[in-house]
This record gives C-alpha cells, sequence and structure tokens, in this order.
C-alpha cells in the first residue's frame, strides 16, 4: 500500500531532520557506554543496545498512532470530513518543512535529560524518553503520519503505519551506529544539504495531502500495485 511507503520515507525524513541527525552520535555514545573517540577507533561496536534504543522511540510511535486510529473510527461516520481534515493537516505540515510558512510553536524542541545509567534493557527506556523527548521536533512529519493513521479503517492498519515510519527512523539509525566511522563523514558532506532533503521531503507529504483530499491516494496505490504486483504482499 502507497501509505505504508509514505510513512517509511517520513521516517527516513526524520532521522535526516536538523534535530536528530546531529544527536546521533551523542546517543550512540551514551547507548554504548564509550565516547565517541573510543567508538571511532573500535572495528566493531555492539548493535545490541541501539536496537534496543530504537524499539524504545517505536513503542512510543506506535502508541501514537494506535490511539489515532481509535480515535479516527469514533468518528468514522464522518469519514469524508475527517479525509478533508488529515489532507490539509498533513499540507500545513508540509509547507512548514519546506520553509514555505512558520508555524513557531513547531519549531519547539524538549530535551529529556535522564539519569539512567547505561547499559542494554536501559537503552529502552532512554529511547522512549527520545521518542516523547524530540516528538515536537519533528513532530510536522510524524503528525502527518498520524493524520494518515487517524483515516485507517483498522486498528492493525493504522498500527502497521507507525510501524514503517518508525522502521524508517529506526534502521539507519542502526545502520550508524554499526558503521560510526563511515557516518560521521557522511553526516559532514550533508549539513550543507539540509535545507533541499527538507524541501524533497515537505513535497512528497504536500502530494500526498493532495491526493487524500481529492481522494487519489488510494488509486495511485492501486496504479502501484498493478504494475508492482509484488508489493501486494505488504498490503
Amino acid at each position: 500500500m502507497i501509505e505504508l511507503f509514505v510513512a517509511f520515507g517520513a521516517g527516513l525524513i526524520s532521522f535526516l531532520s536538523p534535530c536528530v541527525l546531529p544527536l546521533i552520535p551523542g546517543y550512540i555514545s551514551y547507548i554504548s557506554g564509550s565516547s565517541l573517540n573510543e567508538l571511532l577507533e573500535k572495528k566493531t561496536i555492539n548493535i545490541f543496545p541501539i536496537v534496543l534504543f530504537t524499539f524504545g522511540f517505536s513503542i512510543v510511535f506506535i502508541s501514537f498512532g494506535a490511539t489515532a486510529t481509535f480515535l479516527g473510527s469514533l468518528i468514522l461516520s464522518n469519514s469524508f470530513e475527517l479525509r478533508i481534515i488529515a489532507g490539509s493537516i498533513i499540507i500545513i505540515f508540509s509547507l512548514h518543512i519546506m520553509g514555505l510558512i512558520n508555524i513557531k510553536f513547531l519549531n519547539y524542541e524538549k530535551r529529556i535529560n535522564t539519569e539512567i545509567k547505561s547499559g542494554n534493557f536501559s537503552s529502552i527506556l532512554v529511547g522512549m524518553a527520545f521518542g516523547f523527548g524530540w516528538t515536537p521536533c519533528i513532530g510536522p512529519i510524524l503528525g502527518s503520519i498520524l493524520a494518515l493513521a487517524s483515516i485507517e479503517q483498522s486498528l492493525n492498519r493504522g498500527i502497521l503505519l507507525l510501524v514503517f515510519y518508525s522502521l524508517g527512523l529506526a534502521l539507519p539509525f542502526i545502520a550508524s551506529g554499526y558503521l560510526i566511522q563511515r557516518f560521521m563523514v557522511v553526516t559532514k558532506n550533508l549539513k550543507s544539504k539540509m535545507i533541499t532533503i527538507s524541501r524533497v521531503g515537505g513535497g512528497l507529504l504536500l502530494i500526498t495531502g493532495i491526493l487524500m483530499i481529492t481522494n487519489q491516494l488510494q488509486a495511485l496505490g492501486f496504479y502501484i500495485l498493478k504494475y508492482f504486483p509484488i508489493l501486494q504482499k505488504l498490503g
């Protein structure tokens, strides 16, 4: 389904956002219990705590998705109005991401300092703190996927959307920890491209919002499945 690809792409955009990407080395250092210099000197790194960290913030995001779908199902009788509202929200968020409008409260960033000691399972708690603490910063992107989840007809579909969103954020996070040396080089080159990344990501969400309002999102998914039938297994 097209919504799953949109959700996964939104997770990637969140990972590349200015309030997440620069913080990755610090989180990896904290989770692993090693300084950044030590990490750069190591040939291998234990990625298990990093996986648990991503599991922690995934729990938060998936819970948000389940809640959005549940609330949407309560007003399913007004599905036309809900679709228009959800599409409009996505369009507004996309314009903010692209820098065409400035919604001040969406620029708010809340950092949670935790005294939890580093360790395998405590990484889940740190990941959950990340999920709650940086939600305002990635809010426009996450909010767009929650708007999509709100018009899903089943709770499982809404949860699946946020699973794909979380995967889009988690997989590059895990990869960056495993390839920390390479990650530091790549991110240095990406800094000058942040505006372009935001505009491309915002543009894709803008198209999604327009397709939702015009009720063409499902039609697009139908044509994609028609020409790529193997993707039906994801639906």
